[in-house]
Order: structure tokens, then sequence, then C-alpha cells
């Protein structure tokens, strides 16, 4: 399969159209897919693979549909995906357009079109496209049988996934299996494992119930007939058994149909006399409720006659209650002016506290002069606190003068050491660069004679190759010729044998009466007659086939020979007559000093970024000193100027500040001083207010409890009820009518008075004949009911037992048979050794081609030093068949390949994908795979060891191959030319291709 042209319309982060030409990118052999993180790199394999199978790799699978489309595509336009390919010497071009959502045609609003799929095939011979296809499962039928592989094999064989196999080289046997088994397709052996576990354990179970099921069910009837059934001790297997189980059933059956009878009988005698009883009991239940019912009445009458003080108490309470509650507003706003009155009290004596010794006792007007007093005197500091304020500020610019000094002093320093040298520095960092340029020059004259010298030798081998193959067509050719000429002879003599012989063939078909068909006669005297060596038409026919079947034979011989020896003549005249060996060595001398020379080119670029870095802190260096020694002329008139300025001012502030530390601690108490006086006048205005306002409460209160009756204030606070007291009084008084209501209604009622007069209710003995009526009912009717179980339960069992018993031999046979599959499937069974399951034994083989063709490129890649192999020893208590080792050349030793080096690794990981690729490959029917694509990143990789992988991924261009590298890494786009780069911007990506 080899990719030509991929075109893209608003499909991932891509608006407009794009299109991508790898023919171009191919012919380079190794070509770089690179843009930054979120641009749409893997969008555009992703394509690829949208266009062959119609979904998109992995987890983005679910991607379908109009989730395709690009957000920055114009509402108009289409998203397609259009992939131009040759694929088993074809061709083709696939176009798919997914489900989209487009403006109606019209009216307004939106309508979606479905997908659409175009599969078209290029006529050499016409020079035109020609349509194969619309439908969607044909297209896609067709695509999965030229590649030979599904979406998921493709996935992993053409767009190489690199971390996905070093997890496989460290995983166990379990994860190794579950990507085998996608990859190859093994589920439906292990369906087949599971089918016959399943009807292993379904044949079980039949069977382990068919053995019990006779004499369980046997038990079962014995357990419901009770006394009715006798059945002897029995074991499985017994003769007889099943004649005797269904015999005993038989008389339990009869016997119990019996007992069934009798019962139904006792039932309807038990349900009459539990009537009668049932109406007696109702009666006595009636009369003995009303009787109760008037003497709790009389009871109740009783009590609220002795309880008649404490209601008339309660009501003269409520009465007083509802006169206090006129003096309730004079009472709470006497308590009001009382609480405002002590905390007033209580803030005054706070702040009298604070105040000096002579003004403890002074008057609100004294202190509220106090306080003018001290706001005046602060007001005169102010002019001090600014004089103060500019001399910290000048003695902290004194201070930062200092510390300047003392920094631009280092920085000098250390610019006058470092400048000292900087000529020799220069001259190294130029010898690198000038070292690494040469080797740069070296390496492009070197590229020029790999391509020529690795053609020489691949026509080398060629020649080799055909050598051997042309004697063996020539051996072939002479040997087809013996066998032609040989066929043509006895064709010859078979001819001439039918010519000799063709009169007595002409005579078996006359016929006396008919003319002759030579000469015409009718009479027939003297026909001819066959000898032995004759020979009819169809033998003549026979060994001509055989003759030409021989010379199509010799014909197709001497074009193959001639051919080869076509290919042999170009391979030699290419590779001329110099040993391959030699040729070998020579390519692999050019190979070691091109990548040498690589290696060494490779620290331009860090050479020449240092050099410039060195140049920038030169002049960063020369700035610093410059401007630190024009700091420090200034410097200097600044500190003399300060100095001046200061002596001035600290004169001032002498006289200002007094006895305190400074004018600011000065000002400071003077204005707690006002503060505090104000306060305190503030407060005792404030107490003198209360007071008043107290004293007219009190007026108030005495008036209105004198006006509701009450000899003092005190007399009408202590009537007040509460809410909750007042609610549970008016309850109280509600609950008594309600009652006295309620006992004189029912010493009214006629029924309860008649009853009261009739003698006492035998209530108990009504339920005592009640209750026994009622229990022999029950009995009878659970007798009734245990009658027929037993007969349903026996009828049941019976069925049952029959059944068991026709069912149990031929179960055990197929469960025989099925239990010696299973165990052999699943890996349990003594006669497998390994313990292998079935899925295990074909993935076993499976893993073993590919050890052995990741081996051949994993040889190549660790100069002989590793070779995988596949184990199949057991690891623990698994089981066997998934082992993977490596073999080190170098210790002769055999170990796990978890054990690798991450270089290691990756070099293993890479040989075991393309391994991966080539099994898969020849699975798939021997597609060729011309592109592939290496999704891995590369950013963790020393520059060495990038050199060294790139190496690596050139030389799988051979047999035309190209590789596509997809990553980020910015060194790769210095050391790949061909290049296909994503541009992401806020209208969406766009594809830059930069040819080899």
């Amino acid at each position: 399969m080899r990719l030509h042209r991929l075109d893209l319309t608003a499909f991932g982060p891509f608006g407009a159209t794009q299109s991508v030409d790898f023919d171009a990118l191919s012919a380079a052999g190794l070509f770089l897919l690179h843009g930054p993180t979120g641009a749409g790199k893997t969008s555009v394999l992703d394509a690829v693979c949208y266009a062959l199978y119609g979904s998109v790799p992995g987890a983005r699978q679910s991607a379908q549909g109009m989730t395709l489309r690009s957000d920055h595509a114009a509402p108009g336009t289409r998203t397609e995906v259009t992939l131009d390919l040759t694929v088993a010497g074809r061709r083709l071009e696939i176009t798919r357009q997914p489900p989209w959502e487009r403006p109606k045609l019209r009216g307004k609003g939106m309508t979606t079109d479905k997908a659409q799929s175009r599969l078209r095939e290029y006529d050499a011979a016409a020079g035109t496209w020609k349509d194969l296809s619309r439908s969607h499962q044909e297209i896609g039928e067709e695509i999965t049988q030229l590649l030979g592989m599904s979406r998921e094999q493709f996935c992993q064989v053409v767009l190489l996934p690199q971390g996905d196999f070093a997890r496989f080289l460290r995983a166990d046997a379990e994860a190794r299996g579950r990507l085998l088994g996608r990859l190859f397709d093994t589920q439906r052996f292990a369906d087949v494992e599971k089918r016959l576990a399943e009807r292993r354990r379904t044949t079980e179970a039949q069977v382990r119930d068919g053995d019990a099921a006779l004499l369980a069910d046997a038990h079962r009837m014995q357990q419901a007939a009770g006394d009715a059934m006798e059945l002897p001790e029995l074991s499985p297997g017994e003769p007889g058994l099943a004649e005797t189980v269904l015999g005993a059933a038989a008389v339990a059956r009869a016997t119990a149909r019996e007992q069934l009878t009798v019962a139904h009988c006792r039932l309807a005698a038990a349900e009459s006399a539990q009537a009668a009883a049932d109406r007696a009991l109702a009666d006595a239940r009636e009369l003995a409720r009303l009787q109760r019912r008037f003497t709790e009445a009389q009871e109740r009458a009783r009590r609220l006659e002795e309880d008649a003080d404490t209601h008339r108490a309660a009501q003269a309470r409520m009465d007083r209650a509802r006169k206090a509650e006129a003096v309730a507003p004079a009472l709470e706003l006497r308590d009001a002016a009382e609480a405002e009155h002590r905390r007033a009290a209580a803030a005054e004596a706070r702040a009298r506290t604070l105040l000096p010794q002579n003004l403890a006792d002074a008057g609100a007007a004294g202190l509220a002069a106090a306080a003018r007093r001290a706001a005046e005197e602060l007001g005169g500091l102010e002019s001090a606190r600014r004089a103060e304020q500019r001399l910290s500020d000048l003695l902290d610019e004194r201070a930062g003068l200092d510390r300047q000094e003392r920094a631009d002093d280092d920085v000098l320093a250390e610019a006058e050491s470092w400048l000292d040298g900087w000529d020799g520095r220069r001259a190294a960092l130029q010898a690198r660069i000038d070292t690494a340029q040469e080797a740069a020059t070296r390496a492009e004259q070197l590229a020029g004679r790999r391509e020529p010298a690795q053609q020489r030798l691949r026509a080398a081998r060629l020649r080799d190759r055909l050598t051997g193959e042309a004697d063996g067509a020539a051996a072939e050719e002479r040997a087809a010729r013996t066998r032609m000429l040989e066929a043509k002879a006895h064709w010859l003599d078979v001819r001439e044998r039918r010519l000799n012989g063709i009169a007595a063939e002409l005579a078996a078909r006359l016929t006396d009466g008919e003319p002759c068909a030579v000469c015409g006669a009718t009479e027939h005297p003297a026909p001819a007659r066959k000898d032995a060596g004759h020979v009819d038409r169809a033998a003549e026919e026979q060994a001509l086939a055989a003759y030409q079947e021989a010379e199509e034979a010799h014909t197709a011989g001497e074009r193959r020979l001639g051919a080869v020896r076509e290919e042999l003549a170009a391979a030699t005249a290419e590779a001329g007559d110099t040993p391959t060996a030699q040729l070998t060595r020579e390519a692999d001398e050019l190979e070691r000093q091109y990548a040498e020379a690589r290696r060494a080119a490779s620290a331009l670029h860090a050479a020449h970024e240092e050099l410039r870095r060195a140049e920038q802190e030169h002049e960063r260096r020369t700035a610093a000193r410059q401007q630190a020694q024009l700091r420090a002329a200034s410097r200097a008139a600044r500190r003399d100027t300060l100095d001046r300025e200061r002596a001035a001012l600290e004169g001032e502030l002498a006289q200002a500040r007094g006895g305190a530390a400074s004018v600011a601690a000065r000002t400071a108490d003077l204005q707690r001083q006002a503060a505090r006086f104000t306060e305190a006048a503030d407060a005792a205005r404030l107490a003198e207010d209360t007071a008043q306002r107290l004293k007219d409460a009190d007026a108030r209160l005495a008036d209105a409890a004198f006006r509701a009756g009450f000899d003092t204030p005190q007399a009408a606070a202590d009537a007040l009820l509460d809410d909750a007291g007042h609610r549970e009084l008016q309850r109280r008084l509600d609950a008594r009518r309600t009652e006295e209501a309620a006992v004189r209604a029912i010493l009214a009622e006629a029924d309860t008075a008649s009853a009261a007069r009739r003698p006492p209710a035998a209530l108990a003995d009504a339920e005592e004949a009640a209750s026994a009526a009622a229990r022999r009912l029950r009995e009878a009717a659970s007798a009734r009911d245990a009658a027929a179980r037993r007969c349903a339960e026996l009828d049941r069992l019976s069925e049952r037992a029959t059944a068991s018993v026709r069912r149990l031999a031929p179960l055990r046979e197929e469960y025989d048979r099925v239990a010696r599959l299973a165990a052999l499937t699943a890996g349990t069974s003594a006669d497998n050794e390994r313990r292998m399951r079935l899925e295990s034994y074909v993935l076993a083989a499976r893993l073993e081609q590919v050890a052995a063709a990741a081996t051949a490129r994993l040889q190549r890649m660790s100069s002989g030093r590793y070779t995988l192999v596949h184990s199949d020893d057991r690891t623990g208590r698994g089981r066997s068949g998934l082992g993977l080792h490596v073999v080190d050349a170098w210790t002769g030793r055999e170990r796990d390949t978890a054990t690798l080096s991450g270089g290691e690794t990756f070099f293993a990981s890479l040989a075991l994908a393309l391994g991966l690729a080539d099994v898969v490959t020849d699975e798939a029917g021997g597609v060729r795979l011309d592109t592939l694509f290496i999704d891995e990143g590369f950013g963790s990789l020393d520059d060495q060891t990038l050199d060294e992988v790139l190496d690596v991924l050139d030389s799988l261009r051979e047999r035309d191959r190209s590789v596509g590298i997809v990553s980020h890494v910015p060194d790769l786009r210095r050391r790949i030319h061909a290049q296909l780069e994503v541009v992401k911007g806020r209208s969406g990506s766009v594809l830059r291709q930069r040819g080899h």
C-alpha cells in the first residue's frame, strides 16, 4: 500500500481545504510531520484512517459524523476527505463525507445531509478514472479485502504506536495476550473455550441433578405422604429403584385423596359452629361496652365535683391577669428606662477612671472645656509633625544611597572580573563553531555518496540472488524443452497410428443399406478391421493437449529465463564485478563516517547559541559597568544636599518635642487626652438624661396601677401572666367546660342507661366459646389444606421422578465427552502438559513468529548483541505460552525483557513493532506496506541517541518503503529535510509542505 495524495476539507482543526502530496514527501524515504501541540498532527493520520475505514483510530473513534466537522469551517462548506493510494497493484481514490448540518436552501433553519462515500479506480489504458461504488458497505468490504486487515490492525501496523510495544515488552502474559488477540483475531478460539466450559458446567449440573433427582424426589414424597408411604432404604444405581419409587408414590397418592375427602366434611361442620359463636360474642361485647361507658361517665362526674374549688380559683386568677394587662405598657417603659440609666451610669464611671486626678469630679461642662483646650494645642503641632516626617524620609534616603553604593561596588567588581577573560572565552567558542561547521560540510559530502553506495550494494545482492535464479531457470527451461519434445513425438506417433487405422474407424460406422461416407456405396462386402495398435480420436486429442501444455510450459520457462537474465544483466551493469562483501564493507565504512560527521555536526547549533549568549552577556556587563560609574558620580552630590537639610530640621524639632521622645509621641499623647475628655463629657450628659427619664417612668407607672385597681405597681406586676402561662390557664378552663358537657351527654344516652340496668355481661364465657370454635375451624381448615397440598405435591413429585428416569442416561454420556474437551482446551487436563489454553496456544505460535521477525531487525540495530526469543515456560502459578525473553550475546544469558534499559527498550520495542507489522502483513495475505507512520515522542532522547534512532529509521527505506515520523521535537526539523508542518491559528490549522 502506497499513499499518493490526501485532500482535507473542513475536517478536524482544518477549516479550509488542505492537501498532502505523499509522493513528494516519500521521495526522500524519511519525512517529518511536525507542529505545535493541538495543531492537528494526529488529525492527518485520523483522516487517512477515516478515508479507508470510515472511522478514526482508538479512543477517538467516537468522533463520528458531524463531530468530525471543523469548528472553523464556513456554514456552506461540507466536510470531505479524499485519499489517492495504490494497493494490491490497483490505483484507487476514496472520498468520504460524514453527515453534516447545512442551512436550508429554502426558508430558515438547518437540515441534515446523509453521509456519502465514493470509490474510483484509475484505468491506465484509458488514462481516466472510473466509478466503482457509492455504497458504504461495499466500499468497506472492498478496502478491507484489499488491505487484508481490520481498522484496529491497520492502526497497529501502519500507524506504529511505539509506546504500546514498550509496554508490551514489560507486560505480563495476560496483557500480551490481549494485544495479540486484537491483532490476530483469536476471539473465535476463546469463544470455543468459553462455549465448551459453559456446556461442561451445564451438562455437569444436569447430570449431578439427575443422579440425585430420583432419590431426592422419593424422600420428598415420603415427607409429604407421612405414614401413607413406605419407602425402603435405597441408593443411586440399585436395580428396580424407579419401579419401587413410582409404585410407592401411586399408593401414597390414593391414600392422600381419601384423606382430602374426609377433611372437606369436617371443615363444613366447623364453619357453621364458628358463625354461631361469633354472633354470641359480638352481643356480649356490645353490652359490656355500654355498661363500661356508663360507669366511666359517673366516675368523671365525681372528679369534676371534687375539683370545683380549684376551678373557681383559676377563674379568679384569669380575671386579675386581664386587669393587670392595662398596666403592662407602663411596666415595660419603666424597666427600659431603668436599664438605660444603669448602662449610662456604668459608662460614665469607666470614662472617669481614665481622667487625671484634678478632673475626676468635674461636670460635663468642665470636661468639654478641657477637651477643647487639648484640641487647640494639638493643632499647633501640625507643622512640627511634617518636619519630623521629612527628617525620617531624609534619613531613609541617606541609607538608600549607602546601600546603592555597596551594590554598585559589587557590580563593578563582578563586571571587571568577567570582562578580563572575554577574549579567551570568545576564541574557544569560535573554535567549536569552526570544528562543527567542518563536520557539517563533511557530512553533506558523505550524504551524497551514501545513496549510490547503497544502490550499488543492493544491486550486488540482487546480482548474487539472480545468478542462482538464472541457473535454476535455465535448468527448468531445459527440462521443459525435453518434456515438450517427448510430448510432441508421442502426439505425432499417436496421429500416425490413427491415420493408419482410419479405414477401420470409418468401417465401424457402416450400416447395411446405408451409403458409405467415402464412396457412396450401399453394399459393404469387405469392411476393414481394427488391429491391436489402433487408437481413436480421443487418444489423439489427449496426446495433442499434452503436447500443447508442454509447449506452453516451455514458452513460460523461456520467458522467465529471459526476464531473469535481463534483470541479472541490469544488476551486473550497476554493481560491476566487485564482490558483495567488499561493497558491504565499503558501505558500512561510509555509514560509520557519515554517522561520526553528523554527530560532530550536531554540536554546531549549540555552539552558535552559546556564542550568541556569551556576546549578549558581554554587552550586558559592559553596560552595567558604565551605569554603575554614572550612579556613583550623582550619588556624591545628593549626599551633601541631604546632610545640610538634616542639620536644619533637627534644630527645629528639638523645640517642638518638649518632654516627649518625638513630635509624633507628643501628638499621640494630646490626641488620647482630647478623646478621653470628650468621651467623659458625653457619658456624664447621658447619665443625667437617663436619670430624669427613670424618674418620669416611675410616676407614670404608679398612676396606671392605681387606675387598674392595684394598691402598688408591684402588685400589678405580680398579677401579670406571660404568654405561656396565659395559654395554659385558658386551656385548663376550656378543658373543664368540655369535660362537663361530655359527661352530661353520656349520662343522657338511652342505650347506655338501659344497659346499666341489666346484669353484667358474660364476656369471658362468650370469648372462650368463640375461641374454641375458631380453634376447631383452623384445625379443620389446616387439615383440609394439608391434605390438598399433600395430593398436589405427590402428583408433582411423581411426574418429576418419571422425567428424571428418562433423562438420566443420555445426559451422563454427553457430560463425559464435553468434560474431556473442555479440560483439554482450558489447560487443566493431564493430557495438556504445559497447561496452555487453546487461545494461548494459538497466540504463542503468533508470538513466536513475531519474535523471529523482530530479531532480524533487532540484531541489526544492536550490532548483533540482542535476540528476542519466545518462551512457553510457566511463570509463577500462571500458565505458559506467552513469555518473551531477550538473549544477550555479550553475556550469553537469557533474561526477561523487563530488565532492558531505556535505550535498549526503545530499540527492542521498535524492532518488535516492525516485526509484528511484518507478521500481520503476512497474515493479511502479503499486502505490501510502502508507507508507514511512527507516532512516538522523541523529546526525551539526547543528540547522540537521536542520531542513532534516525539512522535506524532511515534504514527502513529498503525496498522503496517510506517512513513518516510524527513529532514536535525542534531538532528533528534540522535533521529531516522532507517535512509536513501543521500551523495552527485562530481561523484553523493549515498544512505547509517542504520537499527533500
